[in-house]
């Protein structure tokens, strides 16, 4: 079967508010990348871009936002990497349609992982939209925005001007969303049906979205992957950003913020990561994450959910290891008796071993003793917490656990992003996550965001019944080569399980310091 590819003066021609663009048509779609949705002056508030003449070439992706250092690559055979060219002029974003026509597809928007300090709308492989836009009939965006101290920098002790600094990065996603609402429609989309997913960062996003106000109709439901942290695991944001930014500016030798505009990123970001360990000691605002002002109103596990959100539909998830999925372990669980596998996690966990074993086999009977080592609290524990809590406003709140094993190693334990190319349909990418029964699942996950999409319900007959959580019952769907729904499984296990297994997770990342970037 040959691909048909086209590309001229008729073909995947679209007019935005902004001038006119070329994209192309490949193997059923209309694909757009390095769309331009805003621009932004350094630490200011992003504003429309300057229309153009003429047709504007959309067939290459447009820059990322620079990183504060660079990645090593590591851990390709998990998350396959991409790594593309940086530039402070950023702001654009990536189109996935079947047809440039009036039919209304509902639209999907990609929030990337990587914190709020990296990461990029096409860093991960599995983050191609083809064969969702494909498969699902909808149509996928995904977004580049301002990162690090280029993101969320707060300087709003130093004028006006820079009164949202510290929120640029979400102001950025808010214009690329007032974007799709005025022109998608052009593009075979629903402006008034639009979800936002992410996962890790990307999660939080769309969370950092749900409170701020200026997002308000914006989007209209919301998937949530391994997007939850406790509040107190992230980098500090409350609190004037003022000692941040004297500190950069004497690390520079320069005396005002408008040298600070214009300083090339790559010394500014040298500088701010000299002072930071410092700042991060004295619990000083760093400018790692959205700051609460007028403008967000700060993270819903402290402060609260907004009730003008109450009536958006949420599917908050997380996976079994998270980061000690990247870990090798030291043993092969395979080979383990029973009492060697008690042994190690006597060993590995100390005295609160013989509290955490029963739990574990209770809430994981299928799993091997020894995963309790592996056993994520990190995102599991907040993300119970931020479903009881979001439970109390609507009847409209999903809870999955991602559950799938690889073959990796004869049994590695699910890895932060690894539900991703499940999500999208994407698990032809990625060699460890393309078994049969990856596949099988695979349909089963696609098919059920995809209703949730159309409908705000991820119930399909291709799951067991999948009820909404309220505040007293989590109905969590256990996602593996047999799905199925449990009410408050593992509740105990993870308030016991606590900052002792954290810990575990945290030597895992201090093996992989690169893994927090997916």
């Amino acid at each position: 079967m040959s691909r048909a590819f086209r590309m001229n003066h008729e073909t995947a021609v679209v007019s935005t508010d902004a001038g006119t663009l070329q994209g192309y048509f490949d193997n059923d779609l209309y694909i757009f990348k390095g769309i331009p949705y805003a621009k932004a002056k350094r630490f200011h508030d992003p504003q429309p871009v300057t229309p153009w003449t003429g047709v504007r070439n959309c067939t290459s992706y447009g820059y990322v936002c620079p990183l504060l250092s660079m990645s090593e690559p590591a851990g390709e055979l998990l998350v396959p990497h991409r790594y593309w060219v940086m530039n402070e002029n950023c702001l654009n974003l990536n189109v996935w349609t079947q047809g440039l026509d009036d039919h209304k597809r509902p639209v999907v928007v990609w929030l990337h992982g990587g914190g709020y300090e990296a990461g990029s709308a096409i860093e991960q492989v599995a983050y191609e939209g083809e064969n969702m836009a494909r498969l699902g009939n909808v149509v996928v965006v995904s977004i580049n925005h301002r990162l690090n101290i280029l993101g969320y920098l707060d300087l709003s002790d130093f004028g006006d001007q820079y009164a949202n600094s510290g929120n640029a990065g979400t102001t950025d996603m808010i214009a690329a969303l007032k974007w799709i609402h005025d022109n998608i429609a052009s593009f075979g989309g629903d402006p008034d049906n639009v979800t936002l997913f992410g996962q890790s960062g990307g999660g939080g996003k769309v969370t950092a979205l749900l409170q701020t106000p200026a997002a308000d109709g914006l989007f209209h439901k919301g998937l949530i992957m391994s997007g939850v942290l406790d509040s107190n695991l992230l980098p500090e944001c409350e609190g004037s950003g003022k000692e941040a930014v004297l500190a950069i500016m004497k690390e520079l030798g320069i005396s005002s913020v408008s040298e600070l505009e214009t300083v090339p990123y790559d010394r500014m970001a040298q500088a701010y990561n000299k002072v930071r360990p410092d700042l991060k000691k004295r619990g000083l605002n760093n400018g790692g994450s959205p700051h609460p002002n007028e403008f967000y109103a700060g993270e819903p596990l402290k402060n609260g959910f907004r009730k003008e959100t109450s009536e958006i539909p949420l599917i908050v998830g997380s996976v079994f290891g998270e980061f000690t999925g990247f870990a090798p372990t030291a043993y092969d669980k395979n080979k383990l008796s029973l009492d060697e596998q008690k042994a190690l996690l006597e060993k590995t966990l100390g005295p609160a071993a013989g509290q955490l074993i029963p739990l574990f086999e209770k809430a994981y009977p299928e799993r091997k003793l020894i995963d309790l080592i592996q056993l994520d609290t990190i995102f599991r524990k907040p993300s119970i917490e931020y479903v009881r809590k979001r439970a109390k406003l609507n009847d409209k709140t999903w809870t999955y656990l991602f559950n799938m094993d690889s073959d990796l190693n004869d049994g590695t334990v699910p890895w932060h992003c690894s539900d991703i190319p499940y999500v999208f349909h994407n698990c032809e990418y990625v060699p460890t996550q393309d078994s049969d029964p990856d596949r099988i699942l695979e349909e089963k996950i696609f098919d059920a965001f995809m209703n949730f999409v159309k409908t705000g319900n991820p119930n399909t007959d291709k799951l067991p019944e999948w009820p909404a959580s309220t505040p007293d019952q989590e109905y969590t769907m256990v996602l593996d080569q047999d799905p199925h729904v449990k009410v408050n499984f593992d509740h105990q296990l993870e308030e016991a399980g606590g900052d002792i297994l954290a810990a575990a997770a945290f030597s895992a990342l201090s093996q992989n310091p690169d893994s927090v970037q997916h």
